[in-house]
């Protein structure tokens, strides 16, 4: 994943309404650019989730590392403080809230994402993140907080 390249980043969407879009986004982000070892990520998921936090933490880390693997391609990711995605953030959001409506969509846009055919592994950990933040009432969806 790429982060604070020298080139302008082309921020063509403003960041999702609803607090499970922006917390999803802002732990991914932190992953990007700090490892997903990230200190400010687990805690933003314990401040959202409790006791129950660990469950979608290792599931949003198993799911950055997915996406790196399978990857052929630079994953454009804003800095945290910016109030706007990248197309590939709006990218990853739509196909994570889609994930588990509509996982042949979803997984045309993983395929977009990644550059490759070879995203079945990244659409599992998509659908595994979006179920476990449904399960804990932070849910992932841009379209019903919009």
């Amino acid at each position: 994943m790429a982060y604070g390249e020298t080139s302008p980043i082309d921020l063509p969407r403003p960041i999702p309404g609803g607090y499970g879009n922006r917390l999803f986004l802002f732990v991914m982000r932190r992953m990007a650019s700090a490892g997903v070892n990230d200190a400010h990520a687990a805690n933003a998921m314990l401040g959202a989730f409790g006791r129950s936090y660990r469950r979608p933490l290792v599931l949003m880390r198993a799911m950055m590392l997915e996406l790196a693997r399978a990857s052929s391609r630079r994953i454009m990711v804003a800095p945290c403080c910016c109030a706007r995605m990248t197309a590939d953030e709006a990218m990853m959001m739509e196909a994570t809230g889609l994930a588990l409506r509509d996982p042949n969509q979803a997984y045309e846009q993983v395929s977009a994402l990644l550059g490759n055919d070879h995203a079945l592994g990244a659409l599992t950990c998509l659908q595994a993140v979006a179920q476990a933040h449904s399960d804990l009432g932070r849910p992932l969806d841009l379209y019903a907080a919009a």
